[in-house]
């Protein structure tokens, strides 16, 4: 497991490349859902998610240790992120993705001179491709979340939460492979256990909540959720202890809830979010946390949406 002197050594390593991102604040949320509830803005990051904060402190560390090449897979942001890195090193990058990738996201891989293979629809089909390409261009695999590199720098994230927010209660984060809420665990929880963490997953993405139940690793088959960015079949290998260690509570959302928060934060607080993000949204728009008169933050980990599907993701009976 890392810790969170490996959260503060990635922080140093990031910081030329990764932004400190905002927290937001909805008046009108905050009364809907009866708790002052603080917006974590990752969708304003670099490359539009917080995967570069990960994507960094992993390819930095690969380079320093003689890196040519690097390769990934990706449902889209982790393979922007580590496009982004490699060009600004002048290295090549390959990123798998899935056959169904997100329009915009495939578009801004391609601006950040990735290298473009697609490969199936799941995690587990990506995942095999990506370290077999790494192995024969003599390159370096860079893991989307079940890495130490990768979990200490969105682990970050918390440690800037902590810093950002007063008297936080609850700190709410989406899960696909849990490499940012493992990072989030970490920082917050070595550093103050008394605040709480809970994960939020799809109803159709629920591989972490099974794995939990049954106190194992418990994969799933393909998900259809139009949370793209959390459609892993399963958690990490090395990201499960740390939710099995530290996690408060895992709680799960519909399809329609989903769409209900990202309807109601682009159209009330004028903020283009992922479905992925919205699941937080949606936890604390439906009081699924069970919490009254405290203060929330949401993570929102990104806002790359291809705008053609919009109309799809909008729940217009609202």
């Amino acid at each position: 497991m890392i810790t969170v002197k490996d959260v503060k050594d990635a922080r140093e390593r990031i910081y030329d490349i990764a932004h400190e991102t905002p927290i937001l604040l909805s008046e009108q949320l905050s009364k809907r859902c009866g708790n002052q509830i603080f917006l974590k803005s990752e969708h304003l990051q670099k490359t539009g998610s917080f995967k570069i904060r990960g994507a960094t402190n992993n390819v930095k560390q690969a380079i320093q240790k003689g890196a040519k090449h690097v390769t990934t897979a990706s449902s889209g942001n982790h393979g922007q992120a580590v496009s982004y890195v490699a060009k600004k090193y002048d290295i090549p990058a390959t990123i798998v993705v899935p056959e169904n990738i997100n329009n915009s996201k495939l578009n801004a891989i391609q601006a950040y001179n990735g290298h473009v293979e697609k490969c199936g629809t799941t995690s587990a089909e990506r995942l095999p491709r990506a370290k077999e390409i790494a192995v024969e261009n003599n390159g370096v695999y860079i893991a989307p979340y079940d890495d130490p590199y990768t979990i200490a720098g969105q682990g970050t994230v918390g440690l800037e939460i902590l810093e950002q927010v007063n008297k936080i209660d609850a700190i709410v984060v989406p899960i696909g492979g849990g490499g940012l809420l493992s990072g989030i665990l970490t920082a917050v929880k070595e550093t103050n256990p008394n605040i709480q963490v809970i994960g939020v997953e799809p109803e159709l993405a629920n591989d972490t909540y099974l794995s939990i139940q049954n106190k194992k690793i418990t994969p799933i088959t393909g998900t259809t959720t139009i949370a793209d960015g959390l459609r892993s079949n399963q958690p990490g290998d090395l990201t499960f202890p740390i939710i099995m260690k530290y996690l408060d509570d895992l709680i799960l959302v519909s399809e329609d809830e989903i769409r209900y928060a990202f309807s109601f934060v682009l159209e009330r607080m004028k903020q283009l979010i992922e479905p992925s993000s919205a699941t937080t949204i949606a936890a604390v728009m439906f009081n699924k946390l069970n919490q009254k008169g405290k203060n929330i933050v949401t993570v929102i980990s990104g806002g790359n949406v291809d705008i053609g599907n919009i109309q799809e993701l909008l729940l217009t009976s609202n």
